[in-house]
């Protein structure tokens, strides 16, 4: 059973974690043989005022 777990700077949309979930899925099934409905993924929407990148905050 693949567990993905995905962080990212701000929000995405209900539409864009659908097409996200889809590729993971379709690629881990693609590549490593595993069935598309044994695959989990977790999104962290982390605010961007919370993330840096070297010494600068992305928001």
């Amino acid at each position: 059973m693949p567990y993905v777990s995905l962080r990212v700077a701000g929000k995405l949309t209900r539409e864009q974690k659908s097409a996200i979930a889809k590729e993971f899925a379709s690629t881990l099934e693609k590549i490593a043989g595993k069935p598309k409905d044994s695959t989990y993924l977790v999104f962290d929407e982390v605010e961007r005022e919370n993330w840096a990148h070297g010494e600068k905050l992305l928001g």
